[in-house]
């Protein structure tokens, strides 16, 4: 521990300090919300704060621990969910204008449900551009998630708020979402870590318009917090037709057994990426650190090719459904990026539907073969640091849409992969850069032992306080 505020404690600390009775839930409650109330103003991170839920849970979390009877192993945790998903009591803006007057959620989904019943504290529900449609935290309510290390800049998406909220220290664990990126983006650019496991691996209900290629995962400002949160985060929950098997076991467990022996193969380009020399260099002393441990690291190209096409056509295609089930007169009220992107997507007929799945199919195989050689794989989580708010790229690049500047996040959505970003490095502008690691499908366990070994070895600062441009 680094320092007093309990606020900026991990949550495997704080179940450590509740353990020994050396601190309460509610202590911690009442001091994330003394810095949500102080500091969200700056960054836009949440889209509701619910201290009277959030400190009424305290409340029955720290009961617990005086019986010596927690609930789970986040007992106590300050905990945020992203606003995409279904929070009882509550209604899910989404980012939208179109959702206003829509009732309450009569249930939780299975993140909220499984944290809830571990007795995490859940201090409300995090910023999102509207149906998580884009690479950045702005919306049609006006809600802009801003990057704690330049507030002039974005947070990226779609989980931005929920990384704005990590890096700050609001609350301790954090749910995401990632259908293209949506976790990774936004802890690359805002130095946290985010993990994004195998398909199904944690379950998702209801569904997502986008299809399967969406996952759930844990956003934390350690690795050891989000193998924490994946215990809770995979247990089982019927409603997920899609799901995995369930795997009882502590994601833990093997974390501190380092990397030794592994061949990694890296990729600054994946054959085909233009990348900030920055990035480049940060990437470059990553590989550095994970030779030092031991690990064999070959470069070169995976071969996997740009899967760009197929990922914007469904994408795309998605986007079409989605609007289409939004009642027209609200159309309007919709963001036109998600507007034109649909226009897109309705083109696409039935049959050009079927011809991508087995297009996606085949390129997906590309991606599983990389590691009939190489046990993982590593990228820079972004090409980019990250650029001004309120733009979907950067200005005067060569950019039109946000699939052009994330093409090292996508690629393992397509191909339903575990994938982590772990902060690696800055910019010269104090900006963070990303090291994303990538397994075959179901080595969660490898990815984040990773991860964690790269973590221990080469640790990183966090924002603690927005940073402001001198005026």
């Amino acid at each position: 521990m680094t320092t007093t505020d309990p606020a900026l404690w991990s949550a495997t600390e704080l179940v450590r300090a509740y353990r020994r009775r050396l601190l309460s839930p509610i202590e911690v409650a009442r001091a994330c919300l003394a810095r949500i109330r102080r500091l969200d103003p700056l960054v836009g991170a949440f889209a509701l704060v619910d201290e009277e839920g959030a400190l009424a849970a305290a409340r029955a979390a720290e009961a617990r621990w005086l019986r010596g009877e927690p609930a789970g192993p986040v007992d106590g945790a300050p905990a945020t969910i992203k606003d995409l998903t279904l929070m009882r009591g509550f209604v899910t803006r989404r980012g939208s204008r179109t959702t206003e007057g829509e009732a309450p959620d009569a249930v939780d989904a299975p993140v909220v449900a499984r944290l809830r019943e571990a007795g995490a504290v859940l201090l409300g529900k995090t910023t999102t551009p509207e149906f998580g449609w884009k690479g950045v935290t702005d919306n049609p309510l006006g809600q802009i998630a801003r990057n704690p290390w330049d507030t002039a800049r974005t947070a990226g998406g779609s989980s931005g708020g929920a990384a704005v909220a990590a890096a700050l220290g609001l609350g301790a664990l954090h749910q995401g979402s990632d259908g293209g990126g949506s976790i990774r983006i936004p802890a690359g650019f805002t130095g946290i870590v985010g993990f994004k496991p195998t398909f199904g691996r944690v379950p998702h209900w209801p569904a997502s318009p986008f299809g399967t290629v969406s996952h759930s995962g844990p956003m934390t400002r350690t690795v050891s917090d989000a193998a924490l949160m994946l215990n809770v985060l995979a247990r089982p929950d019927r409603r997920d037709w899609s799901a995995l098997p369930s795997e009882v076991r502590d994601w833990r467990i093997g974390l501190e057994d380092g990397i030794r022996g592994l061949n990694i193969l890296a990729s600054l380009d994946l054959g085909h990426v233009p990348v900030d020399p920055e990035v480049a260099t940060a990437f470059a002393n990553a590989l550095e650190v994970l030779r030092d441990l031991g690990a064999r690291v070959i470069e070169r190209d995976p071969g996997i090719g740009d899967g760009r096409s197929i990922f914007e056509r469904w994408w795309f295609a998605a986007a079409a459904f989605l609007v289409s089930r939004i009642p027209e007169e609200r159309h309007g009220m919709l963001d036109p990026g998600l507007v034109e992107i649909a226009a897109l997507g309705a083109r696409t007929s039935a049959f050009e539907l079927q011809r991508l799945q087995l297009e996606r199919a085949a390129y997906a195989e590309r991606i599983e073969a990389v590691f009939a050689e190489a046990d993982l794989l590593v990228t820079p989580t972004l090409p980019i640091a990250a650029f001004e708010t309120g733009l979907e790229v950067p200005a005067g690049g060569p950019y039109r849409r946000w699939t052009e500047w994330t093409p090292f996040t996508w690629p393992f959505n397509l191909g339903q992969q575990p994938a982590l970003s772990v902060p690696c490095g800055f910019t010269r502008e104090g900006l963070p850069v990303g090291l994303q690691i990538v397994g075959p499908k179901y080595a969660d366990a490898l990815v984040i032992r990773a991860g964690r070994a790269f973590e221990s070895a080469c640790p990183q600062p966090m924002a603690g306080e927005p940073r402001t441009r001198p005026s």
